[in-house]
């Protein structure tokens, strides 16, 4: 019988799938929809949801390479490609977990993947990096338009392997003077992002799921992990656009502070730090922001965080608008590309506002707009005032005003009081 069979069946989704433990998810079908390709690598795959694509061959091909430069330098301290593979044999259980879906790889396929592929990405960190001697003609890093897609594909959803893989190969091969891995890989990534050396300091020794993970959290200041606003506020709502709150007097200026995450609302104006919006971090906001929406015990601080730019975006003029206060620096393309990230970015994506650590500035923010005498007046300021030719126009037609009033007045003393 039909369902006979299909009861036999393995059933494609991971039993683990739901568990903190798992961390690497097939993205859903209305996130695909809404952002395309976002989430799955473009010239290197890593781990097993896209092994094997052909597209992605020809950097398959150095993954060996790359595996043979690390072991001809293990080979001389007595460690072989055996050891790599009896290291990661007990962590086979717990990373298949670590999937969404059924890995259809068997024991020796899975394994030798993820030596091959946590080698390949250790040893690209460490060429990047300075930390091994690199041919000036190796086309991983002389050829300029590669490494930028190595930035992007190694921090997609579908495109992870465990943290915990890693760092096992990594203990294995690392000399005495060694960074940490986690700081060996934001290193790597930040030759994009340029961050400041002290706020990577304070992300050494970070645990995380995997390399989406590890960027992610480096974002987040401690004070913002476990933020929730006290269960007493009333219920906050999402904020109007940054055209309609500019109308009502609310203002919003840049500030420094390590993470772009950390925005507030003190006397009227909202303080947001600069974010940079290039091809980089619309990759990663969005894998960010599908991560937290899969992972069940994960805080969604991103998810937060791109609702409020949802708000405030509506149209290119809002765009606009935040590139002139420089909250947003443009390397995108145009205003309206930029609105239209945005806009599909907060689509189909769902959180607590209750609970959520900007939920007393969307309070704050909404009360003071809908708030008296001094939102009406920065209503008549923005509208007659913003500019010098509106202020002009204001002023004749004030003149010519109580130049009728005065006239009307002596017209009728000159009836009323005739000499």
């Amino acid at each position: 019988m039909e369902m006979q069979h299909k009861l036999s069946e393995t059933p494609k989704l991971n039993v683990a799938a739901g568990r903190t433990t798992c961390s690497i998810f097939k993205i859903p079908q209305t996130l695909i929809d809404i952002n395309g390709k976002s989430y799955e690598p473009h010239i290197v795959s890593v781990g097993p949801f896209h092994h094997g694509q052909p597209h992605l061959e020809m950097v398959e091909e150095h993954k060996w390479r790359l595996l043979r430069q690390l072991l001809n330098r293990t080979q001389t301290k007595g460690m072989v490609l055996e050891d790599f593979l009896r290291a990661v044999q007990p962590l086979e259980a717990t990373a298949r977990e670590s999937y969404s879906v059924t890995i259809p790889y068997n024991t020796d396929e899975f394994i030798e993947m993820m030596v091959l592929d946590g080698c390949f990405i250790i040893e690209l960190f460490r060429m990047l990096g300075g930390l091994v001697e690199v041919d000036e003609y190796d086309p991983l890093v002389s050829m300029t338009w590669i490494v930028p897609f190595f930035f992007r594909d190694l921090i997609r959803s579908e495109n992870q392997i465990p943290f915990f893989v890693l760092e096992c190969l990594f203990e294995l091969t690392k000399t005495p003077k060694s960074p940490t891995l986690a700081t060996l890989a934001l290193g790597f990534f930040n030759r994009t992002l340029q961050r400041p050396d002290n706020v990577l300091e304070k992300c050494s020794n970070v645990k995380a799921k995997h390399l989406l993970d590890l960027l992610r959290s480096s974002f987040i200041p401690l004070e913002l992990e476990h933020c929730t606003e006290p269960g007493n506020l009333p219920p906050p709502h999402i904020i109007h656009n940054i055209s309609k709150l500019k109308r009502s007097g609310i203002k919003l200026k840049p500030w420094e502070a390590e993470s772009f995450l950390m925005v507030k609302f003190k006397h009227g104006v909202i303080h947001m730090p600069t974010i940079t919006i290039d091809d980089f971090m619309c990759t990663f906001l969005l894998n960010a922001v599908a991560f937290e929406q899969c992972h069940s015990g994960c805080s969604k601080i991103f998810t937060t965080y791109v609702t409020l730019l949802d708000s405030l975006v509506n149209t290119s003029k809002d765009v606009g608008l935040l590139c002139d206060q420089n909250i947003i620096e443009n390397y995108l393309g145009t205003d309206a590309e930029v609105a239209t990230f945005f806009n599909n970015m907060g689509k189909d994506i769902s959180f607590d506002i209750d609970e959520c650590y900007l939920a007393r500035l969307f309070d704050d923010v909404n009360r003071h707009y809908h708030s008296g005498w001094h939102t009406q007046w920065a209503g008549l300021k923005y509208t007659y005032f913003s500019t010098p030719w509106s202020f002009v126009s204001v002023m004749a037609a004030s003149v010519l005003l109580v130049f009728t009033v005065v006239q009307t007045i002596y017209t009728i003393l000159g009836y009323t009081r005739p000499r």
